[in-house]
């Protein structure tokens, strides 16, 4: 049997990601945010949703720039940290032992910890309600190389063990059970 329930988001889980912004140290802002996705692949495109009280909203309105920062297990005790507390009170990199790195294009800071970094550039911002969408083309993406094939190159980003969001809890990717398209692929050798 199945329950109505007020409307609400339970498209679950998502990614825990630390978005950073600013163009200079001194504005360096990181935030953590799991309303983030894909919305285009050709070209390629993403967005974040933030709340306009966010202490980064004013950085990522007027830059229009930022990185997402995929997160692993080994960060989350700062991925939730840099949720909970405030940049207008907290230097979030250095008190969650965050590395700012230089991005390859945009402005903005990386996370060095980072597994992946995806440099943003917003080309709207739509204002939706609770959160303001920040609709972005994905200029570039760095990869760490501690998670890269010796043989093929192709990045395992299972083996970052990223971390996900679920309604309030922080997890850890489960075991693969498959690859796109597995369900239709002819078996070799029959």
């Amino acid at each position: 049997m199945k329950h109505d329930w007020k409307p609400g988001n339970m498209i679950y889980p998502l990614p825990a990601v630390l978005v950073t912004c600013g163009k200079a140290p001194e504005e360096y802002a990181v935030l953590t945010i799991a309303w983030v996705g894909t919305l285009c692949s050709d070209p390629p495109m993403c967005y974040i949703a933030v709340r306009p009280e966010r202490h980064s909203f004013a950085v990522l309105e007027r830059n229009r720039e930022f990185v997402i920062n995929l997160t692993t297990e080994e960060m989350a005790r700062a991925t939730d940290w840099c949720g909970v507390r405030s940049g207008r009170d907290h230097d979030k990199f250095k008190e969650a032992g965050l590395t700012p790195g230089p991005a390859s294009i945009v402005q903005a800071p990386l996370i060095e910890e980072s597994p992946l970094c995806i440099e943003c550039r917003a080309r709207e911002i739509l204002p939706l309600g609770s959160h303001h969408v920040f609709v972005s083309d994905v200029l570039n993406v760095r990869a760490d190389d501690r998670y890269l094939h010796p043989a093929t190159g192709k990045f395992d980003l299972s083996a970052a063990l990223p971390l996900v969001y679920s309604h309030g809890e922080y997890f850890a990717l489960g075991r693969k059970i498959g690859k796109f398209g597995w369900s239709v692929e002819k078996k070799r050798g029959k």
